[in-house]
């Protein structure tokens, strides 16, 4: 009988596939998002910057930021979605191919309030996804999780898949 592997080990396959997927997205460095991972859950993180600021008279987050976030998100938890099932059956090795990202078909904000200048916070849920379509919905708050500042919902064009 085959003994399990290491939770270490199994941790460090995960954190580096999530790297590994982060470093696939440049404007993610750009705008300066983060992602935390707890088991299977993902969620974006964008420290507070002055070149994250639209309006500096109130201040308020750019809208066009607060789109590429939610968006950003939404996609990130679509292709880890993807990543977590290849992983957990055993379909993929540490020298995967990269993962191809999902297109956007098309993406609707919500802007419920201005963002403030501090850190947001998003989570991603996905609504439907099947081999060649899904749906995503992405909520983002600041200080408290009950009071977003935006939502999202995007349709996006999966990826064919390896194998």
């Amino acid at each position: 009988m085959k003994r399990p592997e290491p939770v270490q080990v199994i941790k460090q396959r995960r954190d580096a596939a999530l790297q590994k997927l982060v470093a696939g997205v440049p404007y993610m460095q750009f705008l300066g998002i983060q992602i935390d991972r707890r088991g299977d859950e993902l969620t974006a993180i964008l420290p507070f910057d002055d070149k994250l600021i639209g309006n500096p008279m109130l201040p308020a987050l750019h809208g066009g930021v607060t789109a590429a976030f939610l968006e950003v998100m939404a996609i990130m938890e679509l292709s880890w979605a993807m990543i977590w099932e290849d992983m957990e059956s055993g379909r993929v090795s540490d020298d995967a191919p990269r993962i191809h990202l999902p297109k956007t078909i098309d993406f609707t904000v919500d802007y419920l309030r201005s963002g403030l200048p501090r850190d947001a916070y998003a989570r991603a849920r996905i609504n439907r996804s099947g081999r060649r379509y899904a749906s995503v919905h992405v909520e983002a708050w600041q200080d408290n999780r009950a009071r977003l500042f935006a939502q999202a919902t995007g349709h996006f064009l999966m990826p064919g898949r390896d194998g």
